[in-house]
């Protein structure tokens, strides 16, 4: 074991150099868990996430021994993470050639998908504790380990020998770090590094954030060629007339009449009056924080109404300490928005703070939360819910796009915005895949051009039904033929004529871009 640590370590050395990394204190031996190191980018104390993922993996049952492997036999190799992260990881592999260092890439159920390794040894190993393609590696059936950690948390994790739950993996050091789908910002999946207890630790975690950061950028370049979704900001702001949140939350209500959004309004309401714990469940941009705020304030208009929503993981601590003392106050309503995307030793922290402020039965609960789905809630949260509440999508909710369009037409251009027919039907028959938060952009853009609002002042993606996501060449394409045909008068003949095409190929791109045109049999 000497031998192979110290050549590793000669290696991962010259890594470090040429990725300016650090040297110092890089090959030391693991040692126990108080030992454990946080890493470059980890935030507060690793060590009390350790101790969280035990107490989780006793609740589980699982054993102190032994993994008990979970094998599927089939494995999503067409996913944009796989074929993203395969190809990242076996750059990185050519570069550790030799090397005792298993690469893997799991997908967000903990499901590893790939493992690339020439060292036969800790291959050997690694089959025997069921670390291998086709098994899922969580805290519920291994424990605590480095994979099934971030994904549990959703932040780079660092595990060593001994603070590995079962001891048959405390002969590994493992590094993972999560990745996120750089569109919508959720959990893909996770990049996996396992060496020997004994070899370099740090560095294998700097090795591990650079794969999961290039394979998050590559997925998007692949899908779109557009720019990463920024990090999440964390916030705490004071509802007054409106949600002050994401702008599909803060809109929800604004000319609202549909019976599907005044349905879920009213069963919002009674179950806060009766003192239930309420979540609004709902697509992203549906106007989750706004149906769940609107009730809110049917109960009681002089109620002081928080809305918080989390920070990127590394600020979560000092984010719960901002605002969780507001929840003592009787006069004081939080509402926790996408409690979904918080890390599990978070969602312990905040069940606890949630539950100590419980209010007495038959009054309102001063806490309201949202989520993607009940079933995406961290188990400790979703033990406190009494109802669930769905906000419904734009799509089901036809009679609120026109009030809703109009209403941010007013607020762009601070005078009122009349919509022609044509654009009518063009906003009325989108599907609004981003609902609400997509509709307020839509019609913000077209107001900033215009007091008259007809097809041609709306974007492309309104006129496209593809729901496969498109490349950039395709999406210049698409939106250069929306552009012909949404001029004034304009012909098929004319577009075709205009983009250098016959009518024949623009009638093929319509239809393989599934262009809709109001008024148009296309």
């Amino acid at each position: 074991m000497g031998d192979r640590r110290n050549s590793s370590g000669r290696h991962m050395a010259d890594q470090a150099q040429a990725a300016d990394l650090p040297l110092s204190g890089l090959f030391t031996s693991a040692g126990p868990s108080d030992h454990l190191t946080t890493g470059p980018v980890a935030s507060g104390s690793v060590a009390s996430r350790v101790r969280a993922s035990w107490q989780r993996s006793r609740s589980y049952g699982v054993s102190p021994e032994h993994v008990e492997p979970i094998f599927t036999g089939s494995l999503d190799t067409g996913s944009l993470l796989y074929e993203c992260g395969l190809q990242v990881l076996e750059g990185l592999h050519a570069t550790l050639a030799g090397e005792p260092v298993s690469l893997m890439i799991a997908d967000r159920d903990g499901l590893v998908l790939t493992r690339l390794c020439n060292d036969r040894a800790i291959n050997r190993s690694l089959d025997k504790v069921h670390l291998a393609p086709g098994f899922f590696f969580t805290e519920r059936n291994a424990g605590t380990n480095g994979l099934g950690l971030s994904l549990a948390d959703r932040a780079p994790t660092l595990v060593r020998g001994s603070d590995h739950y079962c001891s048959d993996l405390q002969g590994y050091t493992c590094a993972a770090v999560p990745v996120l789908d750089p569109l919508t910002g959720d959990l893909a999946g996770s990049v996996n590094l396992t060496t020997w207890a004994d070899t370099s630790a740090e560095l294998l975690l700097a090795l591990a954030q650079s794969a999961a950061s290039n394979t998050s950028h590559l997925m998007l370049l692949r899908a779109t060629g557009g720019r990463p979704r920024p990090a999440p900001r964390g916030e705490v702001a004071r509802v007054c007339s409106h949600v002050h949140s994401d702008s599909g939350d803060a809109a929800g209500t604004d000319g609202a009449r549909s019976r599907a959004w005044n349905d879920a309004i009213t069963a919002a309401e009674r179950a806060m009056s009766a003192g239930q714990v309420v979540v609004v469940v709902g697509e992203s941009g549906a106007g989750k924080s706004a149906l769940a705020s609107t009730a809110r304030r049917r109960i009681s208009h002089r109620e002081r109404l928080l809305s918080v929503r989390p920070p990127a993981p590394e600020e979560l601590e000092s984010w719960l300490a901002l605002w969780t003392p507001e929840l003592r106050h009787a006069d004081t309503c939080v509402l926790v928005a996408h409690v979904e995307s918080l890390p599990a030793w978070s969602a312990d922290e905040l069940a606890t703070a949630l539950t100590d402020c419980r209010r007495q039965p038959g009054r309102p609960q001063g806490f309201v939360l949202t989520a993607a789905d009940f079933a995406s809630i961290p188990k400790g949260l979703r033990a406190l819910v009494d109802t669930v509440v769905e906000a419904p999508p734009l799509r089901s909710r036809t009679d609120d796009i026109l009030p809703l369009a109009r209403y941010f037409a007013r607020q762009e251009r601070h005078r009122e915005v009349v919509f022609t027919p044509m654009a009518i039907r063009a906003l009325t028959t989108y599907h609004w895949p981003d609902n609400v938060t997509q509709l307020e952009r839509v019609a913000r853009q077209a107001a900033a051009r215009t007091d008259i609002v007809d097809t041609r002042h709306l974007p492309p993606e309104v006129f496209s039904g593809t729901a496969r996501p498109l490349n950039r060449l395709d999406s210049m394409k698409r939106d250069e033929i929306i552009r012909c045909l949404t001029e004034p008068g304009a012909t098929v003949a004319q577009a075709a004529a205009k983009l250098g095409m016959g009518r024949a190929t623009v009638y093929r791109k319509i239809a393989q871009y599934d262009i809709r045109l109001p008024g148009r049999a296309t």
